[in-house]
């Protein structure tokens, strides 16, 4: 396809079937985390447009809520409040600009070396696995210690919601493939509408047009110390992201722009959604997946795709109406989600072969998993690291100061 001559209607409606492909799970991540799916729009929007013109528009990519914040966000928000958290989450956007600039320095390869498959496939396991108890607890219907809908009816629809959304991802052909999680979440709501857990009271009192309630964030340094240090997976899911996609279009977006430009325009998008309440933003391997279907390589379809969730930020009902979907649903989802998270780390071992028989490597991964999931906290005055950042930084110190063993003779 020339994308290049393609008329103005057909680029738009490539990019509104980029949005659609994007958008279940960019308004899943603040429907699981208690923030403001309309602002997840708009940041998605916005963030994309950032991107674009960090990299000079050159990259068919499109940007969205990150998964990988999710367990994060719901620890910290519980830990220190909503205000604190996306200052932190605003704050996680320095490890981009560190990144951008050793890139920048010394080339890509300063990167793999800090953040080898030892290190980064067990801090995603971590990720994934580290608030597991709270998917379960969503999808049997409890919020915290209350049980908002009954626990058999719970269970039902989180499990129809799981069915569907794996069933779409192994057995659906085309562009439905690509969205696994929307066709779950459509399926239990559906599902919750039946048996009557829908409430549409926000819907109803929800203007049409409305501005987004935007967040307030508060700079502690407790959560931006916890927060920081996340930002090492997706980091290395946006490499990935860039090479997959150049892949895909048969350029190397790694000398042009440079991956230095490409991280750091994902940083700008991190810091700047985190300011007015949105969650992170990273590139979308769904995106990639569209994007080879079409064979459409124009970056302008990403830029219909921004302006089309930037003006839908601004729907206020449609807003209130995602609001409306039931616990359950979520859970059933999140089941998936966070064991797919941690599935991506140990993928991340096996296809880099990292040798567990060595006690180097064993050491690194043991000591990752048990102090991220255990919840290990260190405090030190008012400097504080746990779980999954103290984890973090753990596996990178580890994998820079354990000796090498010595080769067999």
């Amino acid at each position: 396809m020339n994308t290049t001559q393609d008329p103005v209607w057909r680029t738009a409606l490539s990019g509104a079937q980029i949005l659609f492909v994007a958008f279940g799970a960019t308004v899943l991540v603040p429907l699981l985390t208690g923030l403001n799916p309309s602002l997840a729009l708009l940041g998605a929007g916005v963030g994309t447009l950032i991107f674009q013109i960090c990299t000079k528009r050159q990259v068919p990519i499109y940007l969205g809520s990150s998964f990988a914040f999710i367990a994060p966000v719901i620890y910290s928000v519980q830990t220190w409040g909503m205000p604190a958290t996306l200052g932190a989450l605003a704050s996680a956007s320095f490890f981009y600009y560190v990144a951008a600039g050793l890139v920048k320095w010394r080339g890509v390869g300063l990167i793999h070396k800090l953040l080898p498959p030892v290190v980064i496939g067990p801090v995603v396991m971590v990720i994934g696995l580290g608030l597991a108890q709270v998917a379960v607890g969503m999808a049997t219907g409890k919020a915290g210690d209350a049980q908002v809908v009954p626990y058999e009816t719970a269970i039902a629809i989180a499990a129809i919601s799981l069915l569907a959304t794996m069933l779409t991802a192994i057995r659906a052909r085309g562009l439905l493939k690509l969205v696994p999680i929307l066709v779950g979440v459509a399926v239990g709501y559906v599902v919750s509408l039946f048996v009557g857990i829908v409430d549409f009271t926000k819907v109803s009192e929800a203007a049409w047009i409305a501005m987004p309630a935007f967040g307030t964030p508060e700079f502690n340094l407790a959560a931006i110390l916890f927060m920081i240090p996340v930002a090492i997976a997706p980091i290395v899911e946006h490499v990935g992201g860039i090479l997959a996609i150049g892949s895909v279009a048969g350029k190397d977006f790694t000398e042009s722009p440079g991956l230095h430009r490409t991280l750091l325009g994902d940083g700008l998008a991190v810091n700047v959604v985190g300011l007015f309440g949105g969650p992170p933003v990273t590139t979308y391997g769904e995106v990639t997946g569209a994007v080879m279907l079409t064979k459409n390589y124009n970056p302008v379809v990403m830029t219909w795709a921004a302006c089309f969730a930037i003006l839908m930020a601004f729907v206020g009902k449609f807003g209130a109406l995602l609001q409306t979907i039931p616990l359950p649903v979520m859970g059933g989802i999140m089941v998936l989600l966070f064991g797919s998270i941690a599935g991506i780390g140990l993928k991340t071992l096996m296809d880099a072969r990292v040798n567990l028989s060595s006690a180097r490597n064993l050491c690194i991964v043991s000591v990752t998993l048990v102090t991220g999931i255990g919840g290990l906290g260190v405090t030190i005055g008012s400097f504080s690291l746990q779980g999954i950042s103290l984890c973090g930084v753990l596996a990178v110190l580890l994998n820079l100061l354990l000796p090498e063993e010595p080769e067999a003779s």
